[in-house]
């Protein structure tokens, strides 16, 4: 059966009218704020306006790239990733998740017969520090014909971005993405202070350029990887990567608009809601929505990221 947004979009709306989401891998985390006025829809930064599911699937289908953002431990997000994958069927998937030294086994793996719901598995997932595979699983099964591109970074480069830029963490190629140029100094100093601010106010205030290095470094990786799957695939790419990654203003596609700029990339945050926030102004004022689209979702219960500091 051919998979549509309008009918992915009504399955999460019912889910919300009935008081509990049954997303098809929801196996740890309990979702709330289930119903908030704004969980299940999406605003259209074109427009300023919330957006229907048939002008969404419209818009997506458009574009030579899809970044799909998430919050990691979310399972609703990965639910809605894999019924976006598989509505449009692109010839190729980049992963943060997934290392770039990997693609080349996952390539012999499936051409000897690997299914995509084994990937994991074969590449050590459980080894490489992200929620559990089965979040994932059902994306990568969503697309079996992708080709399978991996945009993480090596602990090396990360050392190298921090003490020597991200161009040095990039090595050969660098240039093409941009990483010669240093940011605007206010898009430095919002960068740094949202180091600090991810990392519970702990990290100080000296690591915090050497980790918008990282990060650039990270995000330049990640293009790359979605260039990659293009060119040995041709055909739509999506990307898979946290939202801070799929921000339209300093993430992927920043840096796709300097590498590939002939490229349409459209970019979904899904952003949690709050039980303190019911209007769409509170999330989407001044940088708060670097995306094209915010899809708002529920939120995962967690324990408090920063505990473990004190």
């Amino acid at each position: 059966m051919k998979v549509t947004l309008a009918s992915a979009l009504l399955l999460v709306l019912a889910a919300c009218e009935a008081g509990t989401p049954e997303p098809q891998i929801l196996t740890a985390a309990t979702l709330t704020q289930q119903s908030h006025p704004l969980a299940g829809r999406v605003w259209d930064r074109r427009t300023g306006q919330m957006i229907a599911p048939e002008g969404f699937e419209t818009a997506l289908r458009d574009a030579d790239v899809v970044i799909i953002g998430e919050v990691h431990d979310n399972p609703q997000h990965h639910a809605r990733q894999a019924d976006l994958v598989a509505m449009l069927e692109p010839a190729g998937l980049a992963f943060e998740m997934v290392p770039k030294a990997s693609e080349e086994g996952i390539d012999v793996f499936r051409a000897e017969g690997g299914k995509p719901g084994e990937i994991g598995p074969a590449i050590g997932w459980d080894r490489l520090g992200w929620p559990d595979w089965r979040y994932y699983r059902p994306i990568f099964e969503a697309a079996p014909d992708a080709y399978i591109a991996g945009g993480a970074t090596t602990t090396a480069e990360l050392r190298t971005a921090i003490r020597s830029g991200a161009d040095a963490g990039f090595g050969e190629g660098a240039i093409r993405f941009g990483l010669d140029l240093a940011p605007d100094q206010p898009v430095q100093t919002a960068m740094e202070a949202e180091m600090i601010t991810s990392h519970c106010n702990k990290l100080p205030r000296s690591a915090a350029a050497g980790m918008v290095e990282a990060q650039r470094l990270r995000d330049a990786r990640f293009a790359e990887a979605v260039l990659r799957a293009d060119a040995a695939q041709a055909g739509r790419v999506v990307l898979i990567t946290g939202n801070g990654h799929a921000r339209t203003d300093r993430g992927v596609p920043a840096y796709l608009r300097i590498a590939a700029p002939d490229k349409k990339v459209l970019s979904i945050g899904q952003i949690e809601v709050s039980s303190e926030a019911n209007s769409a102004a509170d999330y989407i004022a001044g940088d708060a929505a670097p995306f094209d689209f915010i899809w708002f979702s529920a939120k995962a219960e967690r324990p408090d990221p920063c505990a473990a500091f004190n």
